[in-house]
């Protein structure tokens, strides 16, 4: 456990990146979609909705790839096994995932509190995903960045192993998997189902879903790990 603590320690090195960049590009997405809210008319919906709380995601996702494919030699040069290197990376993404779930879920309740920051504006009320009571907002937002750092952490290490060349085919067989299963569900016309499906799942249960993707990722990520050269 300490070593896995010393690994986690080890990319708060780069402070910058973990804890400032995220929250910096979504201020920056924030301003964006007001300003754009701003130059749109309002509509009929009392809530307008808009995209941009995306942005730290996708940044999270990014700090994934980098804690493995730029920062693993230099860690493993410091005397770190893989084992420990791969758990305090998972390890980071549970305390960034916990953490910044809970600011997203206090931004939400004040931005419930001011009617949309005062013109209507749905930045951290996402339709479906993220609604309901604080602590399902909470757990799902959790979940679903240390879903996206873990995905990013398989890349990175697919990288680390394979070069860009394996990235991309790691990337296509996703795609090729994704169509297969888009092909299967139109020949069987589930499509319906699918739908009814994810419309009467639960926000707790969309989480369960999640957790379970993590699982997954993490796994993928280990058996690969073990096997990485650098």
């Amino acid at each position: 456990m300490t070593a896995s603590i010393n690994a986690a320690r080890y990319h708060l090195a780069q402070r910058f990146n973990y804890l400032v960049l995220p929250w910096m590009v979504l201020l920056f997405a924030f301003l964006a979609d007001i300003v754009i809210l701003e130059l749109t008319p309002a509509g009929n919906d009392p809530n307008r909705w808009v995209g941009g709380l995306a942005s730290i995601y996708c940044v999270i996702f990014i700090c994934g790839v980098v804690s493995v494919a730029r920062s693993l030699p230099f860690g493993l040069a410091l005397g770190l096994s893989r084992r420990s290197y791969y758990s305090g990376t998972a390890l980071l993404a549970v305390a960034l995932g916990a953490s910044y779930g809970l600011v997203i879920t206090a931004l939400q309740a004040i931005e419930r509190a001011t009617h949309g920051w005062g013109i209507d504006m749905a930045f951290f009320r996402v339709p479906y995903i993220l609604e309901g009571p604080w602590y399902i907002t909470w757990l799902t937002s959790a979940v679903a960045m240390m879903l996206l750092f873990a995905y990013g952490m398989w890349f990175g290490l697919v990288f680390r192993r394979w070069g860009l060349a394996g990235v991309i085919a790691f990337a296509a067989a996703q795609v090729t998997l994704v169509i297969v299963g888009a092909v299967v569900a139109t020949w069987a016309d589930a499509w319906a189902s699918i739908g009814h499906f994810f419309h009467t799942l639960s926000a707790s249960g969309l989480s369960g879903v999640l957790v379970v993707l993590l699982l997954a990722l993490l796994v993928g990520g280990f058996a690969t790990m073990r096997r990485v050269t650098v």
